[in-house]
């Protein structure tokens, strides 16, 4: 894996990216490792780039990278958006526009194509593909305010907690107010705030809990951005939205309602995947990103092996790119 860096376009911060390779393409031969820094792997068209969701980093993607890597036979690239780890801070005027802008940036200096994103991921990435050339693109519970849908999963109590320093306070009321952590979602603020305690005694929760100003800015975000259908319908790349059987609800709703007013997107259900599927142990959303990114016009040609021959097998042909069971749900389904 490669770790290198790249400044924003805005000239007032920086963002770290990690890059994982086909083994036979990396640097110093097969199963080659390390830290490159400040390299830039240009070049690579065909690449892929992760745009991770909330309260989290890159880190957690890599396994999945990993796995679209095997899959593709291309490099994937992770980056982590402002405001952690080896990324510069949330700027003070942050908003869509600051992250359009930085995966603008992501895609020209590594030279990939491709876009797999995971909620807050997947909403940035829908606002990009409104205005930069990107060739085909997967996101997974996308987290797109319509019609004012998302106002109701503010809570103020959020910002005013966060403010305080009241970060038990804080999570328990994120957690309630977007259900992202299944039926714990539904327990009453007190027992959430005990986990939020137990939680922070392990790295991932204290790092959770770091990472509760950006969630604050990053919600006023996708609320700033409220928009209706039609201002979707600038979007002609390829996207495959997927939303998981065991997310909450309005996920799904949300790709339905888009898929079926936009003709370059299309919307399917993954059965039994929760809202984190993609950070969670398992191939199914990396196998049905992988078949949507390798097919359609225009598409590369996949390097041989049986797992990406199963994935081809059947063909691929048409602009949409998707299996006749993935075209677009209606919303009975």
């Amino acid at each position: 894996m490669e770790t290198w860096t790249v400044r924003t376009d805005d000239g007032e911060g920086h963002l770290e990216l990690h890059t994982i390779r086909p083994a036979a393409r990396a640097p110093g031969g097969p199963g080659a490792s390390g830290a490159a820094q400040s390299q830039k792997p240009r070049g690579e068209g065909s690449g892929v780039v992760i745009v991770h969701g909330t309260l989290i980093t890159d880190q957690l993607y890599r396994p999945f990278a990993r796995k679209l890597v095997r899959l593709l036979g291309r490099p994937v690239h992770c980056y982590n958006r402002r405001g952690r780890a080896g990324s510069s801070p949330q700027p003070a005027d942050y908003s869509a526009a600051t992250e359009v802008a930085d995966l603008a940036t992501v895609l020209r200096e590594t030279g990939a194509s491709d876009i797999v994103a995971h909620s807050y991921g997947g909403f940035v990435a829908l606002q990009a593909a409104r205005s930069l050339p990107i060739r085909r693109m997967v996101t997974y519970d996308a987290a797109v305010s319509l019609s004012g849908n998302l106002s109701q999963r503010w809570r103020p109590e959020l910002e005013r907690s966060v403010a305080s320093g009241q970060l038990d306070d804080a999570w328990a009321h994120l957690v309630q107010g977007l259900e992202t952590a299944g039926p714990v979602s539904r327990l009453p603020l007190g027992a959430l705030r005990m986990l939020s305690i137990l939680s922070a005694r392990t790295n991932l929760g204290a790092e959770m809990r770091e990472l509760l100003p950006t969630a604050v800015a990053e919600m006023r975000a996708v609320l700033a951005a409220d928009a209706e259908l039609g201002e979707f319908a600038a979007i002609t790349t390829p996207t495959l939205m997927l939303s998981g059987g065991w997310s909450p609800p309005y996920f799904a709703e949300t790709g339905r309602q888009l898929a079926d007013a936009v003709p370059a997107l299309s919307f399917a259900v993954v059965p039994g995947q929760l809202h984190e599927g993609p950070i969670r142990p398992g191939n199914r959303l990396a196998l049905r990103a992988a078949r949507f990114l390798l097919g359609g016009a225009g598409a590369v040609t996949p390097p041989s092996g049986n797992l990406v021959g199963s994935l081809t097998a059947g063909g691929m042909a048409g602009i949409a790119g998707v299996p006749a069971r993935w075209r677009r749900i209606g919303s009975g389904g």
